[in-house]
């Protein structure tokens, strides 16, 4: 990472979306972490999501509180990777290359209860403690190794925003953690690395 830039992943979860919000939020916290690494990012910001991320960041970016509440950038298809894995980006600049912000949408298995989208898959837990120790220590090797298939299986979103960030972040840079959990037997996070 060079000086001055930053990177925030945040999770692809529908429920982030207006529509889903209602009268009593069921992801209140997540939510509001994940509007508070958006707003931290600033404004040239270069997206890293599958089109249902973007769905996602294109929200939490034209979120209330978040200065003048416009959308941020337009869309860019990024090369297919890691297995046809698609990333979207979009930036506000231009060509997104001068981005001094990154915005990775991801998140961990889909798979770890009984009531997960995708039912439970013993191996779920396991995978995600490894992925979340990774990015906690900033191990750029292990995510840059993920596994496609793998987490394919697991119905992990958006596996190549993972990899990307083993390219984005400076080897055994730790971040800050604003929320790691599991409601609805799927693995979130948010979390913030500054140069």
């Amino acid at each position: 990472m060079s000086p001055g830039v930053k990177v925030a992943l945040v999770p692809g979860v529908l429920a982030l979306l207006p529509a889903y919000a209602g009268r009593t939020d069921p992801i209140a916290e997540l939510r509001g972490a994940c509007l508070a690494a958006v707003e931290w990012l600033g404004e040239d910001v270069l997206v890293v999501a599958d089109p249902q991320g973007r769905r996602v960041a294109e929200a939490l970016g034209a979120s209330p509180g978040l200065g003048d509440g416009r959308r941020r950038g337009s869309s860019l298809l990024d090369q297919r990777r890691d297995g046809g894995f698609e990333t979207v980006a979009s930036a506000t600049s231009s060509t997104g290359v001068g981005a001094s912000s990154v915005l990775v949408v991801a998140n961990g298995s889909a798979r770890r209860s009984e009531k997960a989208p995708g039912h439970l898959d013993e191996r779920a837990a396991a995978y995600d403690a490894e992925l979340e120790k990774a990015l906690r220590a900033g191990d750029v090797d292990a995510l840059r190794a993920l596994d496609p298939s793998l987490a394919e299986e697991l119905m992990v979103g958006n596996v190549a925003g993972f990899v990307r960030l083993g390219d984005l972040l400076t080897p055994g840079l730790a971040p800050e953690v604003d929320y790691a959990d599991d409601p609805f037997g799927v693995q979130y996070w948010v979390m913030r690395w500054s140069a």
